[in-house]
């Protein structure tokens, strides 16, 4: 569960930040439209707020309303965990008033990217009380403890801890741009009262049901979702930094699969589901139509984050209800 934050500590511009300190940039997946890059905001005047992901830009672009040009450095579609910013992406970088990162880990790239903002950064996930992938405890491809398991970044998957991302942009905006304090304010309670209005639909959702929900996934980033409603989850990997779909992992999935009769599995749109297929193929059970958690789409199932949220969990719940 989270906890309502004070407001989130605005960090000083990252631009001098040494490059032996920098993390290193890895590709992982295939550069898609940039859209860090437009120069809309600068056209038209108003302060340019640079995210880090698709779904913190539909946040910042819902509490920042008409006073900001909300980007995102990542594109629809792409993983974020590895993402290899575009060059186009790092020239935009200059531009920004303002950047608001998930942190806790997700963005492996972010520190090095920062190098080229003259810009404070904002976490969005202050405040919030994390959850550590500790199933890994029990993974035949890990051998460590509880000490040194890492946390899972996913905590925009639960939509009240969404609420407190919303405090922290909007404490963030305030800030950096005081003459739209009550507008931003007016913003952030709509914004909160929508996010309500979906967790007590989704808690009285999973409270009539009759069976627990067993969600299989590929990638561990429904931890949150899971805690909120008490989904019992399983899933190949636990972080896309980690090796993806071993033979371990996938031997691991089928027993699971088998011994609880799993009818459908899941996989995120931005991983490949190749091992999940396999689960699939040894067990019977249905691989079901991908689910969003990096990733908005700029049109289709999901272009909102609470798009995202209603189409997870009605996906999830397809068999149960």
């Amino acid at each position: 569960m989270s906890k309502r934050p004070t407001p989130a500590k605005i960090t000083a511009p990252l631009a001098a930040v040494s490059a032996a300190t920098a993390l290193v940039l890895t590709a992982c997946v295939p550069a898609g439209p940039e859209t860090a890059g437009t120069d809309s905001g600068e056209e038209a005047g108003l302060p340019v707020v640079l995210t880090t992901f698709t779904v913190l830009q539909d946040m910042a672009a819902e509490v920042g309303g008409e006073h900001v040009e909300v980007r995102s450095i990542t594109p629809a579609g792409a993983e974020v965990h590895g993402y290899d910013p575009t060059p186009s992406a790092v020239r935009g970088a200059a531009e920004a008033d303002l950047v608001i990162a998930n942190g806790l880990g997700l963005e492996a790239w972010l520190q090095q990217f920062l190098q080229h903002a003259d810009a404070p950064t904002v976490t969005a996930t202050d405040g919030i009380d994390t959850l550590a992938v500790t199933w890994l405890r029990d993974h035949p491809d890990h051998a460590g403890t509880a000490a040194d398991m890492p946390v899972n970044p996913h905590a925009w998957m639960s939509p009240v801890n969404a609420e407190v991302y919303i405090d922290n942009i909007e404490a963030a905006l305030a800030e950096q741009f005081p003459q739209h304090t009550e507008h931003f304010a007016q913003n952030a309670e709509a914004y909160r009262q929508q996010l309500q209005s979906l967790h007590r639909t989704t808690e009285e959702r999973f409270a009539n049901l009759d069976a627990p929900v067993r969600l299989v996934t590929c990638e561990g980033a429904f931890s949150y979702l899971a805690q909120e409603y008490g989904i019992d989850e399983h899933y190949l990997w636990s972080l896309n930094a980690q090796n993806e779909g071993t033979a371990a992992q996938t031997e691991a999935q089928i027993n699971y699969v088998e011994a609880h009769s799993v009818p459908t599995i899941f996989c995120e749109s931005t991983v490949n589901d190749s091992a999940q297929q396999q689960v699939a193929a040894e067990t019977g059970a249905e691989l079901g139509p991908p689910l969003y958690v990096d990733s908005l789409t700029d049109d289709g199932d999901v272009p909102t984050y609470l798009d995202l949220l209603e189409y997870d969990i009605d996906r999830i719940l397809t068999g149960y209800e």
